[in-house]
């Protein structure tokens, strides 16, 4: 397939650029999107917006499940390319994110055609009720209207132009505005052809959909600054992040801004477990920190325990397995620059011991050396640096010198998308504080295991508190993922041709509603028919 290299909005190429852009491979030469072009592609969204909103679970839910199919259609092409942008390996890697992303897709087009996330809730008047009468009102979520979603680095499909985010807002209702990261722009192009021509066969509004290409961080805040912009998903750095949510904030209107941005994801490494266990628990440690390059947002890049001889021979353990690891191709050279930078930083803290692999890097190939950095909790809490997301193939490992010192240590963490424990049955019990502590800094708890790989379904929460993320109520993994897009409405007292169908009594679409506090998918015949 011929790459165009043009911006993509409501379904057409559109060449304007204001300049241009290349990745890794020099596939093509990508124009660079102008301000124009994001009025003209949230213009078209918002156009979209009525029709789209309107259209019926069954006809989004097949729009979903189109869209997998055309990106299954790209075949070994997409991989490919891919492969070429980011240094991904095709099998280990970029296969399964495709399967991932196509899984994503089907799981929200599953969630909507069943349809109980709207979260309906009918509380039926009582007309004659003393000394006022008690209204009929009934609840449900609505889809917010167009959103801005920008592409991740470290996730060319997965968490990029049809992924998460994405489906998650054209699940429930909404238009998509994307701004592709240009570390994959290629990738980006094959997957929007994907997506529009899903929507053409699936008869949906051109404006359901637009791509944008830039380097420019002027575009990515026009973007977010767009009036007719109702949210924005990123994923990324803590940096571009923040510049998102301030320039969110700071418009006439703001809207909500569902930034994942830094987590060290700390793993605790209780005394039982350690004694049974430290060399194994090493080897796991270093398959997590080194897979993907250490270029995934739950990366373990801290590793905590008790003075001791397990300790020190888990720490001793990890050490040799990291000087022996091969050095990881990254995404791309600024990676590379930045996680150097980063290891100088730490490396020239006073008390901190480094390891670094014994092998040699190819800068050429946007290669880094993965590091291991030892030192103790004093140290660790008197130098913020090391609590920082060191994006790559690293770990602090931090001894200390009690159960308390291990508390307070925990005590002060920022928030983390993932906290992981490795203890035993008794470690647990000794150590509940820590899991009392740990539960108000992370979004999700880990029992002898390791943060990397995340479960895309029902129950998981890939999201925590600040600065981890900018909303820890919401998640960018799992179908919960569709609330970010939505907002809740009431209707009092409305005629039943007049209310959405979820809502009316006769409740067609037969979904689990909350009727008079009692959970139920019955209909409602008359007034006082309360079914369980």
């Amino acid at each position: 397939m011929k790459l165009h290299g043009k911006n993509v909005i409501a379904g057409e190429t559109i060449s304007a650029a204001d300049g241009y852009l290349t990745a890794r491979g020099d596939l093509a030469k990508f124009e660079e999107a102008t301000e124009a072009q994001v009025d003209l592609a949230f213009e078209a969204a918002e156009n979209a917006f009525p029709e789209f909103r309107r259209a019926s679970a069954v006809r989004r839910a097949a729009f979903l499940e189109r869209i997998a199919e055309e990106i299954e259609l790209l075949g070994e092409e997409l991989l490919s390319t891919a492969n070429i942008e980011t240094s991904l390996p095709i099998a280990e890697r970029l296969a399964g994110e495709r399967g991932r992303t196509v899984n994503q897709l089907k799981m929200f087009a599953a969630l909507i055609r069943e349809g109980s996330w709207v979260d309906a809730r009918i509380d039926r008047g009582v007309p004659d009720r003393k000394p006022l009468p008690k209204p009929d009102l009934r609840r449900m979520l609505i889809p917010i209207g167009p959103v801005a979603v920008f592409g991740a680095s470290n996730f060319p499909l997965a968490f990029s132009v049809a992924g998460g985010d994405t489906a998650a807002a054209l699940a429930s209702g909404c238009p998509v505005v994307f701004k592709g990261h240009p570390a994959h722009p290629a990738t980006s192009e094959l997957v929007a052809g994907a997506i529009t021509r899903a929507a053409r066969e699936s008869r949906m509004p051109p404006g359901v959909f637009s791509l944008l290409q830039s380097t420019r961080n002027e575009l990515a805040i026009a973007v977010v600054k767009n009036a007719k912009a109702k949210a924005v998903a990123f994923t990324g750095s803590l940096r571009a992040g923040r510049a998102l949510f301030d320039a969110a904030s700071s418009r006439q209107q703001p809207i909500p801004v569902y930034a994942e941005m830094g987590s060290i994801n700390p793993v605790f490494l209780l005394p039982g477990a350690l004694r049974e266990r430290a060399e194994t628990i090493a080897q796991g440690m270093k398959t997590s920190v080194m897979l993907g390059g250490g270029q995934f947002c739950t990366n373990p890049g801290l590793a905590v325990g008790i003075e001791g001889p397990h300790f020190a021979q888990f720490s001793k353990t990890l050490q040799e397995l990291i000087k022996g690891a091969l050095p990881p191709t990254m995404l791309h050279s600024g990676i590379v620059q930045s996680f150097e930078a980063g290891v100088k930083r730490v490396q020239a803290i006073e008390g901190v011991q480094a390891t670094c692999s014994v092998k040699t890097a190819d800068h050429n190939k946007s290669e880094a050396l993965p590091s291991v950095f030892a030192t103790d909790s004093s140290t660790f809490m008197k130098h913020p640096t090391l609590g920082e997301e060191l994006f790559g193939p690293s770990t602090v490992l931090v001894q200390c010198g009690s159960p308390e010192e291990m508390l307070h240590m925990a005590q002060g963490l920022e928030g983390h998308l993932t906290a992981t424990i490795h203890g035993t049955t008794e470690d647990l019990a000794e150590y509940s504080a820590l899991i009392a502590i740990l539960e108000n800094k992370v979004g999700r708890l880990i029992f002898n295991g390791f943060p990397t790989g995340v479960e895309v379904c029902a129950s998981m929460q890939h999201g925590g508190p600040y600065p981890s993320t900018t909303d820890s109520r919401s998640t960018s993994v799992g179908t919960a993922a569709i609330l970010r897009f939505a907002r809740p409405i009431a209707y009092q007292d409305f005629p039943q041709a007049a209310l959405p169908i979820e809502l009316q009594n006769e409740n067609p679409r037969g979904i689990w509603r909350l009727v008079d506090g009692h959970l139920t998918r019955e209909k409602l015949q008359y007034a006082d028919d309360i079914s369980a």
